[in-house]
């Protein structure tokens, strides 16, 4: 198989009319009138929406931002920049309340005061993992970090029960944001889309029935770089497209590599492409500059990731 350094590269225009007809097809073969999408103020939500409009209009395409008390107050702001720049009507539903009705602050706490006694309202915490996978034979190891307010940070390695915890509380922030994304389209007769990128499908790193929770998944056939090349074709807000993709569920800021995929999306990406296509190894370290050890070594991170998270990708087992 051929591999190259532009292997990734698109014509932006034919990719954007094929991502187009398939939004438009999709409504009409579910007798919708429209398109809601649920507005992050990041890249992947940006360009759903962007492509919405290319396909539908500005009319029948409707932004939903849903902030939390945690949530970086920028995400709002450049999703409802971007909206404005789109033209599209938007309504901001601020999800704390229901969050905290089914506590799910309160539940994550709890496990971040088993490890942190001292632990208050003025600290702030996320989530990460060891960095630079290509240069550390480091495992999936997660840690908490946590700032006190005045900026002492300490940091504890995760213990798989409090980790699951910790996710799981987490993970109601983004199934309450499927469950008003929800509403709002039933209410129009819209459908949800979604605005997970492929390079997310592959590794896992979705909310089943959260941000997996959706109708449609435009862009679920397309890298995160992809992502950026038709950002720029469609004239997607520069704050957007330069800012740092982030899953904003923690009180602490964290990149997405940080939190999860240990590397840059420049290698991520078309390390992603070769493994999935079985790219010989030899070609691969000649084309992405790297040894044999950094490629097995990024090889053996995607197909753990691939296997674990396989049921998200899958309807519900049944019996025949």
């Amino acid at each position: 198989m051929d591999f190259n350094k532009d292997i990734l590269k698109i014509n932006c225009e034919k990719e954007a009319d094929r991502i187009s007809n398939f939004i438009l097809e999709q409504v009409r073969e579910r007798k919708k009138e429209g398109v809601i999408v649920g507005l992050s103020g990041g890249i992947d939500s940006a360009l759903a929406a962007a492509l919405s409009v290319r396909s539908l209009g500005k009319e029948r395409v409707f932004g939903l931002i849903l902030p939390e008390r945690e949530s970086n107050p920028i995400s709002a702001e450049y999703a409802e920049k971007h909206a404005k720049e789109l033209g599209i009507e938007t309504e901001t539903v601020d999800i704390t309340r229901a969050l905290e009705q089914i506590g799910a602050y309160e539940k994550r706490d709890e496990v971040i005061r088993s490890i942190f006694p001292e632990y208050n309202e003025q600290c702030r915490t996320k989530i990460t993992l060891p960095p630079d996978l290509l240069e550390k034979d480091a495992f999936n190891f997660f840690t908490l970090n946590m700032d006190d307010g005045s900026g002492n940070v300490k940091t504890a390695r995760l213990k798989k029960e409090s980790l699951n915890g910790i996710v799981a509380a987490t993970n109601m922030k983004h199934r309450t944001r499927m469950l008003t994304l929800y509403y709002y389209a039933e209410k129009k007769n819209y459908i949800v889309c979604g605005t997970t990128n492929k390079t997310e499908t592959l590794e896992g790193d979705f909310v089943k029935y959260g941000d997996g929770g959706v109708d449609i998944e435009p862009l679920a056939h397309s890298y995160k770089s992809q992502g950026y090349q038709l950002a720029e074709y469609l004239g997607i807000i520069r704050e957007i497209i330069e800012r740092a993709p982030s899953p904003d569920t923690f009180s602490l800021p964290v990149s997405d590599q940080e939190f999860y995929f240990r590397m840059d999306f420049d290698k991520l990406d078309p390390l992603l492409y070769a493994w999935e296509n079985k790219v010989d190894m030899s070609k691969v370290c000649e084309v992405m500059g790297l040894t044999e050890v950094q490629v097995k070594r990024a090889f053996r991170d995607f197909t753990s990731k691939y296997n674990t998270t396989k049921h998200l990708r899958h309807m519900p087992a049944s019996l025949e």
